[in-house]
């Protein structure tokens, strides 16, 4: 028996000690979870918690939605060209909603509806080209219901922006925000008129900038799109894009869908290419496109290793045009260009919308690198004929003459087109020409055979011209025509 209890006397001594060990680093163990956070990472969380802080759009849409107006324009017929750019095949769509039922070649007047956006008291709305060009007549109505004639002030059909006018003062306008410095996941809102329903506001996030959708079909075209969630449709093109403070950031013109309405994407204008156009059509009556004169590719790991990069960003300057306004400022072949004043550049499309923020004469610093070491230069940009005056082209002079509306091609775009002059017909104003068969787009490089480089060669050669005129030219398709018809 004493055996027996000395032990049992052993054991339970045992498992008190046992006992009180593991007490001891349970203990221990407690003490340094409470003092970490790595259980706080998996913590139940409502999905709808995301959406409990105070995000409250009443405000930006109050603020900007008396600023969307509804515009209708009729149309006789729609050219072919532009036509065929929107088709079914195309996976970037416009969303500028017209007659269903219309087809080419119908001669019953159509019916079709977008938004625009009232910038100024006195009645100036800017929308998309394509929402207005070739129309005959357009109205416009407010979102108070007011009805009013709108007049065509001009267009520019490389950034797909028209500036329109109504007879009326003391309206609601909204203020131009600042686009770039829209970040990568900012909530705005779409306003705009989808689907003909007037005055609808949705929300989204900014998924992504800078980008290129090859869509408007030209070298001189510039396309750096906001791209957004926010839900948009047919009707919504030419509408606002708002930041949470109710100001304009973009003019929504595109979708990314492969049944025409919303799937997720669409492409809005930044506000900094819109004002810029605007302004130049008010004082000027065109917009004045201040090149720099160099083409670049973009820097990506590929790149990088064949030119020996130490870094992947910019675009690489693959050649610089003599007597540009890079040459003259001496960038060179090789170099990469990293910022425009305080905007970083990292693709193409950077570039292009930072350049046509500007007019020939201005000066901007330019920051590059060359053999991995930074420098920063100042360039003045120049115009098209390589000087840095504003152009200023006789329009009234030239519609008088054959009943269009000119623009200027760079030496680029000559060059992709296996042509060494011409002017791009943005705008037909006389229905001779329209009955002959020209569209809008045609590059005239002939008129009865003689070279056309400038609108003076159209004047000259038109003067008291009486009688057949052949003209001869280029589709930006590759396609070439050739017009007779009499005067």
């Amino acid at each position: 028996m004493k055996k027996i209890a000395n032990i049992f006397l052993i054991a339970s001594l045992g498992g008190l000690f046992a006992l009180r060990i593991n007490k001891a680093i349970e203990k221990q163990f407690e003490t340094k979870k409470s003092n970490s956070n790595f259980h706080n990472l998996f913590q139940p969380v409502s999905y709808n918690n995301r959406f409990n802080s105070n995000i409250d759009f009443t405000d930006a849409a109050n603020a900007s939605i008396h600023s969307v107006v509804h515009i209708k324009t009729v149309y006789q017929h729609k050219n072919t060209y532009y036509d065929d750019f929107f088709g079914s095949t195309n996976p970037f769509f416009d969303f500028f909603q017209n007659d269903p039922n219309f087809r080419y070649g119908n001669s019953q007047p159509i019916e079709a509806f977008g938004s625009g956006v009232i910038i100024s008291e006195d009645g100036y709305i800017v929308t998309n080209n394509h929402v207005v060009q070739d129309g005959e007549n357009i109205e416009i109505t407010l979102n108070d219901k007011r009805i009013y004639k709108g007049t065509i002030i001009g267009t520019d059909p490389a950034t797909d922006i028209a500036l329109l006018k109504i007879d009326e003062k003391d309206l609601p306008f909204i203020l131009y925000g600042n686009s770039d410095s829209l970040k990568v996941g900012e909530w705005v809102l779409a306003v705009g008129n989808p689907f003909n329903l007037t005055s609808t506001v949705t929300a989204g996030i900014v998924s992504a900038k800078g980008r290129d959708l090859n869509i408007l079909n030209g070298k001189t075209s510039i396309e750096s799109y906001i791209q957004t969630d926010a839900a948009v449709n047919m009707g919504n093109s030419g509408g606002a894009l708002v930041n949470v403070q109710g100001q304009l950031v973009g003019i929504n013109a595109a979708i990314a869908s492969p049944t025409g309405t919303y799937d997720g994407y669409s492409f809005a204008i930044p506000v900094s290419i819109v004002k810029k156009v605007v302004n130049d059509i008010i004082e000027f009556g065109e917009v004045q496109r201040a090149l720099l004169g160099v083409n670049s590719q973009e820097v990506d790991s590929k790149v990088a290793k064949e030119n020996n990069l130490n870094t992947i960003q910019g675009v690489i300057v693959t050649s610089v045009i003599d007597g540009s306004a890079a040459n003259e400022a001496g960038i060179k072949e090789g170099d990469i260009i990293i910022k425009i004043d305080r905007n970083s550049i990292n693709s193409n499309s950077d570039l292009k919308e930072q350049i046509s923020k500007y007019r020939p004469g201005d000066k901007i610093n330019i920051t590059y690198l060359r053999n991995g070491k930074e420098n920063t230069v100042i360039v003045e940009l120049k115009n098209i004929k390589g000087t840095t005056e504003v152009i200023k082209t006789d329009i009234n002079n030239v519609a008088n003459a054959l009943g269009a509306t000119f623009e200027k091609i760079d030496n680029e775009e000559l060059q992709s087109y296996g042509i060494s002059n011409g002017l791009k017909i943005t705008k037909l104003n006389s229905e001779k020409l329209k009955s002959a068969g020209i569209k809008e787009g045609f590059i005239v490089t002939s008129i009865d055979k003689k070279p056309i480089y400038t609108t003076e060669d159209i004047q000259n050669i038109l003067q008291n011209k009486r009688g057949g005129i052949l003209i001869e030219g280029i589709y930006p398709n590759g396609m070439r025509a050739y017009y007779g018809f009499g005067l």
